[in-house]
């Protein structure tokens, strides 16, 4: 067996291969310290002030502040809606080590709910752990101290103040100022359309209905905003920056809020308890609005009943909440603007001028009235006269002065339905009246399209009649009204309701301004004063239908009564309002203006199920005149006439 040789190590060739492979590591060293430090100097260097922007934007924060809302005044300067400082107690999820914890001890101490905790909840999903979330507020002085005493038993838990709305005269003013309540998703999604949504990031409540909703923008302000350090976990270490937020401007309203009180005490019965003593006090169903027939400025609107807007600022419980929604006297609704009533007899000076200036009739024209009236060549059912055997020879005074249903049913035949609503229409009937606050209905001005629309049905001869005296198809607000007799008492020209008076700017007020409406032409004076003439009538006329009311007026005035039907009569059935159940009586409506040569004041109103309209709305217009026209020493008691003829 041969042996195996044993080789010599070639070392000059092994350090030939260390040296190589020593040399490719040290280059291959030099080339990555190279990348190494060119990526440094693009970082520290070339890109410093973008790099530098990215750490500012992670150590220092931008904090919005809430701006304080502005006030609303009324036109005398009496505080309408102020901002009241309010305490509440606030839990930042963070710091809590055991919110389950912290939660029952909070129960013991402080009272908190279920319903508060389940509120929390979920407005703790749509807010970034280390802010404060409200568990319950509006704490009282005892709260707030019970709290503080006890306050190092609960870390992350404490007592804030904010500012918060507050009404003083509460449900009188609710449908005029509305309120502001909570932001939702409603009210995020309308702001970020609107592109607004940065102006509120600090804001928790917004203007939800009225006043408050129509002039958010000058009442919110505009947010400031802090510059803090904060630290990793997003706390904040100290503030660099502050600029202060700008308030929000302040408004007076042409609303009288003495003035307001009364109406709304018109709507309001007061009797006392007989076993308890203890006064009772129910609110009628009914809406009343008082206007300056100068410039339309809205000196009182009241619907009745109400509701108390404080409930909603803080949050409304649901029970309460479901109370309101399911009330049968809709108290959540503003009459003024939303309730739809037929306009009955307050709209005969209306159609009267449309009458006059159409040729239909003239100030000469008469006809009988046998207390019913029949289409022409028709066999139809004959339309009847309030006055079951009429009111005999009738011209357009009498026709106004004695609310003839058979006068106006002719005028109606003879103009149609499509000269009736176009002239309506230049009233206002049908349309917008152009009052400052959104919660509004056009209501129903009745046309041939709308029914075809409405029904697939064509217009019929006998859907025209009704209209004639304001019954039928068509509809109107309160609110129509009022501005339709304004048409009147100033000759044509149509100047839209509005609330708002001035915006104070830097203690300087701005008065506000508002276009008016196309006016009505082609209108002879003399027709206008017809109008006016039989309006007087019907307050001073010895038939005139609301004269009980207006015996011994120290003013002349003009009106018109009204009595809306709510249900059809058979042919040959008798109304009867004691033998009606209450929801089925008429509808009292009047409209008035005073005084009658240089008209200062507009009021109408409509009294729901209250009955007729001369006996209901007259002395309540009558109390309103003589309120804003006469001293207080020198109202009288209003006195009734001897004898009078129905």
């Amino acid at each position: 067996m041969r042996r195996k040789r044993t080789q010599i190590r070639d070392h000059r060739a092994e350090s030939a291969l260390f040296f190589r492979r020593a040399l490719v590591s040290f280059i291959g060293i030099i080339v990555l310290v190279g990348v190494l430090i060119t990526n440094l100097y693009h970082i520290q260097v070339s890109e410093h002030d973008d790099y530098q922007t990215r750490s500012n934007d992670n150590r220092i924060k931008i904090v919005p502040v809430a701006p304080n809302r502005g006030l609303i005044y009324d036109r005398n300067g009496v505080l309408l809606a102020e901002n009241r400082p309010v305490y509440a107690l606030e839990i930042t999820k963070e710091k809590v080590p055991d919110i389950e914890d912290t939660f029952a001890r909070l129960k013991d101490l402080m009272g908190i709910t279920n319903e508060d905790i389940t509120r929390f909840e979920k407005e703790r999903r749509h807010t970034r752990r280390f802010k404060s979330i409200p568990i319950k507020e509006q704490l009282n002085e005892h709260q707030v101290a019970l709290f503080t005493v006890n306050q190092h038993k609960f870390p992350g838990v404490e007592v804030k103040a904010y500012l918060k709305r507050f009404y003083p005269y509460g449900e009188a003013l609710t449908h005029v100022l509305g309120y502001v309540a909570k932001i939702n998703d409603r009210d995020i999604e309308r702001l970020e359309r609107d592109e607004k949504i940065t102006n509120y990031k600090a804001t928790r409540d917004i203007g939800k209905l009225g006043i408050e909703r129509y002039y958010e923008d000058l009442l919110h302000g505009t947010s400031g905003y802090q510059e803090v350090e904060v630290n990793s976990r997003g706390r904040i270490i100290r503030t660099l920056k502050y600029v202060p937020p700008i308030p929000g401007k302040d408004i007076k309203l042409n609303l009288d809020i003495e003035l307001q009180l009364f109406v709304k005490e018109q709507l309001t019965t007061r009797s006392q308890d007989p076993e308890t003593g203890e006064e009772i006090v129910k609110y009628k169903r009914g809406s009343i609005v008082v206007m300056d027939p100068r410039d339309s400025a809205i000196l009182a609107m009241v619907s009745s009943p109400s509701y108390d807007p404080n409930l909603f600022v803080h949050g409304i419980s649901g029970p309460k909440y479901r109370a309101l929604l399911n009330d049968i006297n809709r108290p959540l609704v503003n009459r003024v603007t939303l309730g739809i009533y037929p306009p009955a007899s307050t709209v005969k000076p209306m159609i009267a001028v449309a009458a006059l200036t159409e040729g239909v009739v003239t100030p000469r024209t008469t006809r009988n009235d046998p207390g019913y009236w029949k289409i022409p060549n028709s066999n139809s059912r004959p339309f009847r006269d309030w006055k079951r055997w009429g009111h005999g020879k009738v011209d357009i005074y009498k026709a106004i002065e004695e609310s003839v249903d058979t006068y106006f049913y002719q005028v109606a035949y003879d103009m149609g339905i499509d000269r009736l609503s176009s002239w309506m229409s230049k009233f206002g009937f049908g349309e917008y009246t152009g009052i400052d606050i959104h919660e509004e209905s056009k209501a129903n001005m009745p046309t041939r399209e709308w029914k075809q629309a409405r029904f697939r049905q064509p217009w019929y001869q006998g859907d025209t009649i009704p209209v004639g005296i304001g019954q039928g198809y068509w509809t109107a607000t309160p609110l129509q009204i009022a501005k339709a007799t304004s048409v009147i008492v100033n000759n044509g020209v149509v100047h839209p309701p509005h609330l708002l008076k001035d915006v104070i700017n830097d203690e300087v007020e701005m008065p506000a301004k508002f276009d008016d409406y196309p006016p009505i032409t082609g209108v002879d004076p003399e027709d206008w004063q017809i109008a006016r003439d039989g309006m007087k009538r019907v307050l001073f006329g010895h038939r005139g239908t609301a004269r009980r009311a207006f015996y011994g007026a120290e003013y002349k005035a003009g009106g018109k009564s009204g009595s809306a039907q709510v249900f059809g009569l058979a042919e040959d059935e008798k109304y009867n309002a004691e033998e009606l159940a209450e929801h089925l009586r008429d509808h009292a409506l009047f409209t008035a203006f005073a005084p009658f040569d240089k008209p200062e004041v507009v009021v109408s109103m409509v009294l729901e199920n209250a009955g007729g309209g001369s006996s209901n709305g007259g002395p309540v217009a009558r109390h309103i005149f003589d309120h804003i026209l006469l001293k207080p020493t020198n109202t009288t008691e209003q006195k009734q006439p001897a004898e009078v003829t129905q």
